[in-house]
């Protein structure tokens, strides 16, 4: 009987090590099948009930079937299956290490273990679209919790010859008399400097004038007119009618960002409810809605870095004077409440300026890459279902926080950046992952895909990229709105 069911267990599967039995095994005869598995999760789909526990637990390996099997071959294949696996769970660093040092004896253990953590978590990863990371070149180093200082996905250094002359092009603009705010937005398109991006986004957002002279007064007046607003609003906070909007924002705070432990300090987390919750009496048409917490961090996280020259993401913020961080907390609700104002329907009642942009991503999508709209429209996939937290966070729940700080260097630099030239960058960001959107054919497969996109390693290079062609898409359709109706 054991001997008949071991025959039963290859048979499912002619795909799997035990494939490779030399021609007089009676397993052999089992006829491969003639396509081969295109993905890895095709792979997996065929394979995954060999691994089940259940089935190999009575069988008899002593049987003669089993000791024909090339075990050189087995060993081999269960080596490369257990490091593709590896490769999935753990970092980079421990995933390059071979198994070639290690006894055949201990790989055959590992492997038995690493078959029941497959097939206990079956079910929730095998469609997983982080998976498809492994059919990507593997890059040096950004860290899986996400940095947020300026680095290439490459490796490439973070300062060359061009890069300093564009810092010298920008300190001189703006210690100008009277900065060319067009010259300055030219310049910020391909991205800012470190060194000069606070300064830069204070005017570019339109909150310091371009007049050097007036710069100081104008900063000092504005931080003074915010702390006024948290002595007069601030306390009200526990009051019945704003009972509602200081608790949503209590409790999502802790959420923003919750890989970055700069965010999940208790000083910071103060902060960002005093910023929110004053924007939001300030603007009792839409109030606080969520999502617009996240908005906040990349003002805070550049205005920080004015003071902070290591890496931000780390940085302990009781080190800093009280001045420090009172600048910092006023100048970023000031430039948040500057960005707002150019999004605000997107905010209001039943949010309809999300809404237009959804209806407008999904014109466009259909015409610059019919194949794309009809898949979704083959497995009942709604734009608003995936597009709506683009919208609402723009982007920023699909990028690393360095990359929406890049992001926006370019979206202050562009005419309605953050609610026209953004619907373009949507439209390229969908378009980036046609091939695996294209290799998905369920609706959950897709949606799984779409609100789990693998940008982990992202850097400057795939955001200018990105960029690129949204400016493409931009120049096509922008003035001419007929190529995008049907």
């Amino acid at each position: 009987m054991a001997a008949e069911n071991s025959k039963q267990f290859w048979k499912r599967s002619a795909k799997l090590p035990g494939s490779f039995i030399k021609e007089r095994s009676k397993v052999s005869t089992v006829p491969l099948k003639n396509k081969k598995a295109s993905s890895f999760h095709e792979f997996a789909r065929n394979t995954s009930d060999a691994w089940d526990i259940g089935d190999d637990e009575e069988e008899d390996f002593s049987s003669p079937a089993f000791q024909t099997l090339n075990s050189k071959v087995a060993l081999a294949t269960a080596a490369q299956v257990l490091e593709n696996h590896s490769k999935l769970r753990v970092k980079p660093e421990r995933s390059q290490s071979t198994t070639s040092d290690v006894p055949a004896s201990y790989k055959v253990i590992k492997s038995s273990s690493d078959a029941q953590l497959s097939r206990n978590s079956s079910d929730s990863c095998l469609r997983n679209p982080l998976h498809k990371q492994q059919s990507l070149p593997l890059r040096p180093v950004i860290p899986l919790v996400a940095r947020i200082s300026d680095q290439n996905a490459s490796g490439a250094p973070p300062m060359t010859v061009r890069e300093k002359t564009r810092l010298e092009k920008f300190r001189q603009l703006l210690s100008s008399h009277n900065t060319d705010l067009d010259e300055l937005r030219k310049c910020s398109w391909p991205g800012v400097p470190r060194e000069v991006r606070p300064v830069t986004w204070r005017l570019l957002s339109g909150y310091l004038p371009a007049n050097t002279e007036r710069r100081k007064l104008t900063l000092q007046r504005k931080r003074e007119e915010y702390f006024g607003f948290i002595e007069q609003y601030y306390d009200s906070r526990n009051e019945e009618h704003h009972q509602d909007t200081y608790r949503q924002i209590h409790i999502d705070i802790p959420r923003t960002n919750p890989l970055i432990p700069l965010f999940q300090q208790p000083l910071v987390q103060e902060i960002f409810e005093r910023i929110l919750f004053i924007w939001a009496i300030r603007h009792p048409a839409s109030g606080y809605v969520q999502g617009i917490n996240d908005l906040v961090t990349p003002f805070f996280v550049v205005f920080l870095s004015e003071y902070v020259e290591e890496d931000v993401e780390n940085f302990d913020v009781t080190n800093l004077s009280q001045d420090m961080l009172r600048s910092i907390e006023a100048d970023s609700f000031w430039c948040m409440s500057k960005l707002l104002d150019g999004i605000q329907d997107n905010y209001t009642f039943a949010q309809p300026g999300i809404q237009k942009k959804v209806k407008a991503l999904e014109e466009l999508v259909s015409r610059i890459d019919e194949q794309v709209h009809n898949h979704f429209r083959r497995y009942e996939v709604e734009y608003l279902q995936f597009a709506f937290r683009w919208m609402n966070n723009l982007l920023m729940r699909e990028l690393p926080l360095r990359c929406t700080i890049r992001l926006w260097d370019t979206y202050q630099s562009e005419p309605e950046g953050f609610s026209h030239f953004h619907l373009y960058v949507c439209a390229a960001f969908l378009i980036k992952w046609r091939k695996e959107i294209l290799d998905e054919e369920d609706f959950q497969g897709l949606l799984m895909l779409l609100q789990n996109l693998p940008t982990i390693h992202w850097g400057n290079e795939e955001i200018g990229l990105l960029l690129a062609e949204a400016y493409r898409l931009k120049y096509m359709f922008a003035d001419a709105p007929n190529h995008y109706r049907r």
